[in-house]
């Protein structure tokens, strides 16, 4: 993400937005203890270390000094690009933000391709002066941005899960669909991509899509050898192990992020990430040249990046279409479900209805032909005697009967 030029305009330099992060976590700081000594909102701090924009003027070397950073001359940015594995930066942004330029077709109407792509959905618009009015996004508009930021990106990276690019792309539009459905609960999650992002690959790895014949096969490989490889690692991987080694070296989370989407244990979780490492180095023998757990995560990020781009992304719908396409199968659903209640109650009416209103016995009938009456046979003077010499004796106590010789 390349930096604002407003860093230059300014007499403080700042590091770049990747450093800012490191640096504020690095004191243990939060977005809220950041926007609170600044006197802007969390929403602002997200923006600055995001990369869309920047603090000016005093604000500007308040934040410089509250990060660490006043004094470096810009030197925290630069070690920030140095840190970093070699072609982590480019190849990220290709499975985890938009492409360039969208499709046409998801733009949402009423707005150009360029302003729809850079509009957040996840965060209110932001600014540097905390008693300015934040201009509010209709539910819509918040949903028709975040779908063309991140519609491009979420098809590759399902396309790496499954394969079959027919099934990303209905994996997509389902999990968006969801989204709009429950869209007062996904507006205010800290990572709406990330919600519609976990849909999407737990429809996408459904094992129930074996049984449909469209999806039952993956689609031809990619021509280039090295890619074909690649992929077909990946698809020969458990999807839980598939699917962890995408969102951690692929989408680049964090571990216990990761965990957290995969429903599994941090230890779980790196434990997969491991196997799954080295059952892609068996096929893909130049992802183990590197020594270390990090260069082989940036190797491998780059190789994941690169074979994404290898697949066009699909005509997706327009928002709109998918808006109006949920819409549709909830007022469905619910049509469904009233006409299955009125027919289990007109069923319990009909059976009340017809019902006998009182139960009896018939009338007593003679039986003949039965066997005759049958049982004990009548007890003999010693049977009664020996009876009542028992109950007797069991009247005493718990002493045990002992018979009596003669």
């Amino acid at each position: 993400m390349t930096q604002s030029t407003t860093d230059t305009a300014d007499s403080s330099p700042l590091p770049s937005p990747e450093e800012r992060r490191r640096l504020r976590e690095a004191q243990s700081l939060s977005e809220e203890q950041v926007a609170a000594a600044m006197g802007v909102t969390p929403a602002t701090v997200r923006a600055w270390e995001s990369g869309r924009t920047s603090p000016r003027g005093r604000k500007r070397e308040a934040y410089a000094k509250l990060i660490g950073s006043a004094g470096t001359g810009g030197t925290g940015a630069r070690g920030a690009s140095e840190s970093t594995p070699p072609g982590a930066h480019g190849k990220r942004a290709d499975l985890t933000k938009p492409s360039s330029s969208p499709a046409p077709a998801a733009t949402p109407e009423g707005t150009s391709a360029g302003t729809a792509e850079t509009a957040r959905a996840d965060e209110p618009p932001t600014t540097d002066r905390p008693d300015a009015p934040v201009p509010a996004l209709t539910p819509a508009e918040a949903f028709d941005a975040l779908y063309v930021k991140n519609a491009a990106a979420l098809f590759r990276q399902t396309f790496l899960l499954t394969g079959r690019r027919s099934l990303s792309r209905e994996a997509v539009e389902r999990a968006f669909e969801q989204a709009w459905q429950r869209w007062p609960e996904v507006a205010v999650d800290r990572d709406p991509a990330g919600w519609v992002r976990a849909a999407a690959y737990e429809y996408a790895v459904s094992p129930w899509h074996r049984l449909r014949r469209a999806h039952r096969h993956p689609d031809p490989p990619p021509a280039a050898p090295g890619a074909r490889a690649l992929l077909d690692a990946l698809l020969d991987l458990p999807p839980s192990y598939r699917r962890t080694l995408l969102l951690y070296d692929g989408v680049g989370l964090d571990l216990p992020e990761t965990a957290a989407e995969t429903e599994a244990s941090t230890p779980a979780a790196a434990s997969r990430l491991m196997n799954a490492r080295a059952a892609v180095a068996e096929q893909v023998p130049e992802l183990a040249e590197p020594s270390s757990p990090t260069g082989q995560s940036a190797l491998l990020h780059e190789q994941l990046g690169a074979l994404a781009l290898t697949q066009p992304v699909a005509a997706m719908p327009a928002a709109r279409a998918i808006r109006d396409g949920s819409e549709h199968k909830a007022r469905l659903w619910t049509r469904a479900a009233l006409a299955l209640t009125a027919l289990i109650v007109g069923i319990a009416l009909i059976t009340t209805v017809t019902s006998p209103v009182r139960y009896g016995n018939p009338p007593a009938e003679q039986v003949g032909g039965a066997s005759p009456r049958s049982g004990p046979q009548k007890l003999t003077p010693q049977d009664l005697k020996l009876q009542k010499k028992l109950r007797e004796e069991l009247v005493r106590g718990p002493a045990r009967l002992v018979p009596e010789l003669r």
